[in-house]
């Protein structure tokens, strides 16, 4: 396997690193979780207890190590999460990939298939939105501001559909409920809500998406955090979502949630992940008194 682009970091600053690939691809959270603590316990087992170990994951891997970090705790010294989908499962896929879609197709109907259908697409080309987009400024500027999207990325809707359709097909239906959601901030709201599509979610589906996986926000070692100041696969109605659980788990104390650099998913510099990782162990020797 290919080590992460970001592993020469951690190596340049002396630290073994151990990755692997996960069980399945996709949306892969259980496999990596169970993965994932296989791996530290054959590290463990092959050269010994590490004096420190600390679980870093950048976008989907942060979520897996968010779930990690809570499922396993007294295990890690610390934890770094950037550009991170540190959202619960049932919430993220309401929010990041349920939202934008029913949105954009009560503002510009007859594009996208029926979202629970079984015979519909797992995949609907981005180039699909950006026509449409384009054939419909004003709608088009309702979603950019209400979604915190620019033109240049809101055809990552296409990402946001493929994402939901992984997730029913490993749910075996539906995971998620817009039934009795009412949404604001399109326009018109009264009339909004009565075009938008309406998904029932299978109790089973629903139920997977919860098991894979709803965070808490309960942590017992210190967790840096940062992101793209503009991030057009987890957007910024996104960032907040597990520092407010942090905190209102009451482990504010624990959580150091960085200023927002650079632009694009995960688009951080050797040098800023370094820093990141530093402001990690200033945090991690600073709890230990």
């Amino acid at each position: 396997m290919k080590p992460a682009d970001e592993t020469a970091v951690f190596l340049k600053q002396g630290y073994a690193v151990a990755q692997s690939a996960y069980t399945s691809q996709g949306w892969a959270v259980g496999d990596a979780i169970a993965d994932n603590e296989r791996l530290r316990q054959f590290v463990e087992q092959s050269i010994g207890r590490p004096h420190h170990t600390y679980l870093i994951g950048f976008s989907l891997g942060a979520l897996e190590g968010a779930a990690s970090l809570e499922r396993h705790p007294h295990t890690y010294a610390g934890a770094l999460f950037m550009c991170g989908a540190t959202v619960s499962t049932p919430e993220l896929i309401s929010r990041g990939s349920l939202t934008p879609l029913v949105a954009f197709d009560a503002l510009i109907p007859g594009v996208l298939p029926d979202l629970a259908a079984p015979d519909s697409p797992a995949f609907v080309p981005p180039t699909v939105f950006a026509q449409a987009l384009k054939a419909h400024p004003e709608q088009a500027a309702i979603l950019e501001q209400r979604l915190q999207e620019t033109p240049e990325s809101l055809p990552t809707l296409s990402l946001y559909y493929m994402v939901l359709r992984e997730l029913e097909r490993r749910a075996g239906g539906m995971p998620v409920d817009n039934r009795k959601t009412v949404y604001q901030g399109f326009g018109d709201d009264i009339a909004f809500n009565r075009r938008v599509h309406r998904y029932a979610a299978s109790p089973a589906a629903l139920a997977y998406a919860r098991r894979n996986v709803t965070l808490t926000g309960r942590i017992d070692t210190p967790v840096v955090m940062e992101w793209n100041a503009f991030d057009q696969t987890i957007p910024g109605r996104l960032h907040a979502v597990y520092p407010d659980q942090v905190r209102a788990a009451g482990n504010g104390r624990l959580l150091t949630v960085l200023t927002p650099v650079g632009q694009g998913h995960c688009a951080f510099s050797d040098a800023q992940i370094g820093t990141a990782f530093d402001a990690l162990l200033s945090k991690v020797a600073t709890s230990a008194h």
